[in-house]
């Protein structure tokens, strides 16, 4: 380059120098090779005298070529077939490696088909866990191990449905059997408390062998029997009777719980398990419509809670987390709500006290079932005091018929014992002690009626009734003390005296049925303190102690003796109200019969035969019904005098009426009930007498002059009667006395009445304007 930078015609200058550095090459060239001529003839010479050798040698090679190529040829055979062996036996080991890798692969996957087939599906699902975790990773590149992964995940959710559809046949199971179940557990609540009670027995009496020990060998020998006798019996039942897990599979349940937690689904097997329960505790917690009308809706209701309840608690103490105390308490308290609610609803439908005593007994034994499991039931004892109450109301409703029917078939006449042994009968029934009867000869009859007996034994009856359902509540003598009396308290204060009170007022109890009722309750008020003693008899409770509480029989025969003692003087002035209806007076006569009245008669020996029966009655009662009975007929006598319907009544009609009075005031007289003072009940009569002598004597100066002092002869005669009873005699004297106004002493007589009249007026007049 530089040569063409420098000046024109440099291409000529450099192709110049170029050809002259040229020759200069060759030049030296061709005396190398001058100088190595000689040695290059040399070599080519030596060559020559080689190459003769060489075409010998390669005669030879070619010789020894061909005949090694003809000895190698069985070589090469031997040498080919060694190979192909040898490749044989490499592929052959292979497989054979291989082939022990796949092998267990295989049979485990055959055992998983053989456990699927025979349901043994926990075995399975570890089978498949092993294929997962060891075998199968060995041989993942195998097409058949593809297969077998994609089946595996099938594999499980067959397992899984499968299992679940045990569970929903375990769960259908359970449903099914849990009555069954239910009344095996109650059957042994109630044998194992049966045996608790004779072995408590048992040790009272072997306690009792060292106070008495000749005594107590004899008594603890058959006590023993006794004992052993009761151990057989409980043996027998144990043989017969099946458990939970005998009449139910429970294996169900633990295969699934096992299954759904090696699949990582324990969690939902639990809340599906729980859920469904729940369901079905709301079914059986659900009663029949029904179930109150016999004893057997009953058991049946409390053996299926009792099986349901059974089934948990077994799942409980067998299983890890499928079901907690927590869920099972809650469970328990959501179920004891609704039954006790349930028990509330049809326990008040039943009317039949068996059929509420039995209901107890069903609830006492499902209670002590139900604990003996660990669940609480104090509210189901509380209940059963509800119950309790329930219970007395049908007795009482129940004894209530029985009183009425005692009522109805009593003769209300005392009761006639022919001898001894009767006599001792009747006194076994009830507590009757007279002296002055036993002193008496047979035949003789005692006060009260047949009721009375049959009545205290009711009582008594019902007592031992109350009792049934106060036994297996878990309490004290003294509350069941309490209760007794309270219960009874109850039938002598508003059963028995509702039934003696409608008793008495019924129409068809005459007075003699009533004073027998009189005799017969003040007995029964007498033996009251008996029905105390056998109470505590029964109770073991001392009367003395501070809290029992007393019977109120005595108020309550109280209360009905004296509505029977009013129903006597009620109906004893019925009585008299109706031979006063009768009564037929003609109160125009001119003058008297001379006789009194035979109504009147009949009146006074009604009440003298009625008096006589009223012997057995307490004194004040007999003296208040003659003085009820006097007073009311002395009353209906001036009444029918002052009767605004009777216009006139002539003298005769009075002194017929004075001899009607006379009678009354001799009856009175005659003391037909004793222990009257005195004229004390002539005074009943006293205002008619006093009438009646005004009237007859004709003495209005005496009574004009006297009236209004403290010892007036007429001080019992009020100015307004004897104004309407003379004006009555008035009207009678103008009608009878027409013709008489003639007759000098008529007139004087007929004025002597006006001015008396007006004078009486007067005095009434100023009463009136006194008051």
């Amino acid at each position: 380059r530089s040569v063409y930078d420098d000046q024109p015609n440099a291409h000529q200058k450099f192709m110049e120098k170029l050809d002259a550095c040229i020759r200069n090459h060759d030049r030296e060239i061709e005396k190398m090779c001058n100088f190595h001529h000689q040695g290059f003839v040399d070599a080519i010479t030596e060559l020559l005298k080689v190459r003769a050798d060489a075409e010998k040698l390669k005669v030879q090679v070619t010789d020894t070529n061909r005949r090694l190529q003809d000895a190698g040829k069985e070589v090469i055979a031997q040498t080919e077939e060694i190979i192909r062996c040898r490749v044989q036996q490499r592929n052959i080991t292979t497989v054979v490696e291989k082939l022990q890798l796949c092998l267990p692969v295989l049979e485990m996957y055959s055992k998983l088909k053989e456990q699927m087939n025979v349901k043994r599906y926990y075995s399975a699902l570890k089978t498949m866990e092993q294929l997962e975790n060891l075998y199968l990773p060995r041989v993942s590149q195998y097409r058949f191990c593809q297969i077998m992964i994609e089946n595996l995940p099938k594999l499980r959710e067959e397992i899984k449905e499968i299992s679940m559809s045990d569970l929903k046949d375990f769960l259908e199971s359970i449903r099914k059997h849990s009555d069954r179940i239910g009344e095996t557990a109650m059957k042994q609540a109630q044998q194992q408390k049966t045996f608790s009670t004779t072995l408590q027995k048992q040790n009272n009496v072997n306690y009792g062998r060292n106070m008495h020990l000749s005594r107590g060998r004899i008594s603890e020998s058959k006590n023993e029997i006794t004992l052993k006798r009761t151990f057989e019996d409980d043996d027998e039942h144990e043989e017969e009777i099946l458990t939970a897990q005998d009449l139910v599979d429970f294996s169900p349940v633990y295969r699934c719980l096992h299954i759904y937690s090696v699949l990582g689904d324990g969690e939902i097997f639990e809340n599906y398990y729980r859920k469904q329960r729940r369901k079905q505790a709301r079914l059986v917690l659900q009663p029949q419509s029904s179930m109150h009308e016999t004893v057997e809706g009953y058991r049946r209701y409390f053996s299926q809670i009792v099986g349901f309840f059974v089934v948990e608690d077994h799942i409980l103490h067998v299983t890890q987390g499928l079901v907690t105390r927590t869920y099972t308490d809650e469970l328990w308290n959501m179920a004891l709500s609704k039954i006790i609610a349930v028990l509330r609803t049809h326990s008040s439908y039943c009317t039949d006290p068996d059929l509420v005593l039995e209901l107890k007994n069903l609830i006492v034994v499902f209670a002590d079932t139900l604990q003996g499991y660990g669940f609480p039931v104090n509210r189901l004892f509380d209940l059963l005091f509800e119950i309790r109450d329930q219970y007395n109301e049908t007795l009482l409703k129940k004894w209530s018929g029985l009183f009425r029917d005692i009522f109805e078939a009593d003769n209300y006449s005392p009761i006639p014992v022919a001898n001894e042994e009767e006599y001792k009968i009747v006194i076994s029934k009830f507590p009757f002690q007279d002296p002055e009867l036993d002193k008496q000869s047979f035949p003789k009859k005692l006060p009260m009626s047949q009721s009375v007996p049959q009545i205290y034994i009711q009582v008594k009856e019902f007592i031992y009734a109350s009792l049934k359902f106060s036994e297996s509540l878990h309490r004290s003598s003294t509350e069941i003390d309490d209760m007794l009396r309270k219960s009874t308290n109850l039938l002598l204060t508003r059963t028995l005296s509702s039934c003696l009170q409608n008793l008495i007022k019924k129409p068809h109890i005459g007075l003699t049925e009533l004073v027998q009722i009189i005799i017969n309750t003040t007995h029964l008020e007498q033996a009251c303190k008996y029905l105390e003693d056998f109470i505590s008899n029964i109770t073991n409770i001392s009367q003395l102690t501070v809290h029992t509480a007393r019977l109120y029989g005595l108020s309550t025969f109280k209360d009905a003796r004296h509505a029977a003692e009013g129903e006597i003087y009620t109906k004893l002035n019925q009585k008299i109200d109706e031979f006063i209806q009768i009564a037929d007076y003609d109160w125009t006569m001119s003058e008297s019969d001379g006789r009194a009245s035979g109504y009147l008669m009949d009146l006074i020996n009604f009440l003298r035969s009625t008096f006589q029966v009223f012997t057995h009655l307490p004194g004040k009662v007999a003296q208040t019904a003659c003085m009820s009975a006097c007073q009311h007929l002395s009353m209906s006598l001036m009444q029918m005098l002052l009767d605004s319907e009777l216009k006139q009544i002539s003298m005769g009609a009075i002194q017929q009426f004075n001899l009607d009075v006379i009678q009354c005031e001799l009856f009175a007289s005659s003391e037909p009930v004793p222990g009257f003072q005195g004229d004390t009940l002539q005074l009943a009569f006293i205002d008619l007498r006093q009438l009646l002598d005004l009237f007859m004597v004709w003495d209005w100066s005496t009574y004009l002059a006297d009236y209004g002092q403290a010892t007036s002869k007429y001080l019992r005669v009020n100015p307004s009667t004897a104004l309407t009873l003379l004006e009555k005699m008035k009207d009678s004297s103008k009608k009878n006395n027409i013709f008489a106004q003639f007759r000098k002493n008529d007139r004087d007589k007929q004025k002597l009445i006006e001015t008396v009249v007006k004078q009486l007026r007067s005095l009434v007049n100023g009463m009136s304007q006194h008051t």
